[in-house]
């Protein structure tokens, strides 16, 4: 199915267990239109039911991994419009976290302010090098405030203030060492690296990951004694799972589990 989905702006393909979604608006260095979002948001919601990909890689087209909204289309707006673009952008970052496989972003050039906040969404990254982030929205008059949610939850405070009020860029190593990015590649190993990452997730049990995928959000926010509390109830029920049962016997016998997928 992945490989039947077509759109104007996105490329989707799939190898082996991994979709690989390409953001395709080279000219507009992958500017975020209002069309874009929405179909970046059907096609992982396409994904997400199908369940034929085990991870998803989500990536850009030529020299920049995503600039943002697109500039073009805020120009002289009714609020309307505004809230409705803020709003389809937040649904996608909500997906994104939503459909049961990991989403890897693979980061090239610059990641700037939405461009920076689905880097901050995805469940993992990998960027290469020579990668740059920044939240530069204060520089033109419109604070990073829906990039800010993503942000702030990904890395410390201090620096995710740094960012949004200086507007100015941090290197990938910084971005590594401040938890924005998991990992780092050199340029020409950028797409291996990610998709050996990728495959390395995909081995395990595809209904498990979507589990503890879906569990982890769930009780990131909650008070500790609270998300105990869930997350026992979530791993006794992955307890009786197929997959679960087998994983345990595989161990204990010494060989490669058998996955099922439920």
């Amino acid at each position: 199915m992945v490989d039947t989905l077509t759109y104007r702006n996105i490329l989707v393909e799939q190898e082996r267990a991994v979709a690989i979604v390409t953001m395709n608006r080279p000219e507009r260095r992958n500017a975020l239109s209002y069309e874009h979002l929405g179909e970046l948001i059907d096609c992982l919601k396409a994904i997400g039911r199908a369940r034929q990909a085990a991870v998803v890689i989500l990536r850009g087209s030529g020299s920049v991994f995503c600039s943002g909204h697109d500039l073009n289309e805020m120009i002289g707006r009714e609020a309307s419009f505004y809230r409705d673009l803020f709003e389809i952008c937040t649904e996608l970052m909500e997906t994104i976290q939503s459909i049961p496989q990991p989403v890897i972003a693979q980061v090239q050039g610059v990641a700037t302010a939405a461009g920076c906040q689905l880097v901050a969404s995805c469940d993992l990254a990998v960027a290469a090098t020579n990668a740059r982030f920044a939240t530069p929205g204060v520089k033109i008059g419109l604070f990073c405030s829906t990039p800010m949610v993503a942000l702030s939850r990904a890395i410390g405070r201090k620096k995710a203030l740094e960012m949004l009020l200086t507007g100015e860029f941090i290197s990938a190593q910084e971005a590594l060492d401040n938890g924005l990015v998991n990992r780092l590649a050199a340029p020409e190993d950028l797409a291996a690296q990610t998709l050996a990452l990728a495959e390395q997730i995909a081995a395990g049990s595809a209904f498990v990951i979507g589990v503890g995928k879906q569990a982890f959000y769930q009780q990131i926010e909650m008070p500790q004694q609270l998300a105990y509390g869930y997350a026992r109830e979530v791993m006794s029920a992955n307890a009786l799972a197929e997959d679960a049962q087998e994983g345990m016997c595989a161990f204990l016998e010494k060989r490669q589990p058998r996955w099922v997928n439920r």
